[in-house]
């Protein structure tokens, strides 16, 4: 009887040992199988150190790098690809950097306007002297008549006694050119013109 009891005590004991090794081995098997992915995965590998001027050109391009020409400056803006401004035409064969004059009727029309304050009626016709090259004058010939109706304003705005002053239309001249390049500015980004000549004017 006590040899059957001891025998059962023993079974218990192995069934026991034979329960710990199957957790254990189970155990160990599935922390190899965590580590030998994450292994695989690329968990243990250090990561270069990022460039941080490149991170940071990066993230001001959006991600994308827009390309860079042979100075190193990137392409054209995201406003819409405009070229660079028209540049002014040197005379060559100089002794001093001279540019060379262009002239543009502004219309063959002549422009009419009232005389503020008064039943005198100015008109008067005008040519745009440019140093710039012919985009300026393609710029004109494309705007003539918002052009036309900025000088209109500006002629509306004098009065009979401006007429009779010494510079007038030194001063006329000026505020039209001032008026042409902020419409010029406004549509094309670029207004290029230095003087405004008459080359009619009449009041009466």
């Amino acid at each position: 009887m006590a040899e059957e009891q001891t025998v059962e005590v023993e079974e218990k004991k192995g069934s026991k040992l034979k329960i710990i090794l199957v957790a254990v081995l189970a155990v160990v098997l599935l922390v190899g199988t965590l580590v030998g992915t994450l292994f695989f995965a690329g968990a243990f590998t250090k990561a270069e150190p990022e460039d941080p001027d490149a991170a940071l050109e990066a993230s001001a391009d959006g991600g994308h790098g827009a390309p860079k020409d042979a100075h190193g400056d990137k392409g054209k803006d995201a406003k819409g690809g405009k070229d660079e401004p028209p540049k002014k035409k040197e005379i060559p064969a100089d002794a001093q950097a001279k540019f060379e004059k262009s002239y543009i009727d502004l219309d063959s029309k002549a422009l009419v306007a009232n005389v503020s304050g008064s039943k005198k009626v100015m008109q008067v016709s005008l040519s745009l002297m440019t140093l710039y090259d012919d985009r300026v004058a393609k710029n004109v010939e494309k705007h003539r008549t918002a052009l036309r109706s900025a000088a209109l304003n500006v002629l509306r705005q004098v009065t009979e006694p401006e007429l009779t002053k010494p510079d007038f239309r030194i001063d006329l001249a000026q505020r039209l050119r001032d008026r042409i390049n902020a419409e010029l500015e406004r549509l094309e980004d670029f207004g290029g013109i230095e003087e405004v000549f008459f080359t009619e004017f009449v009041y009466q």
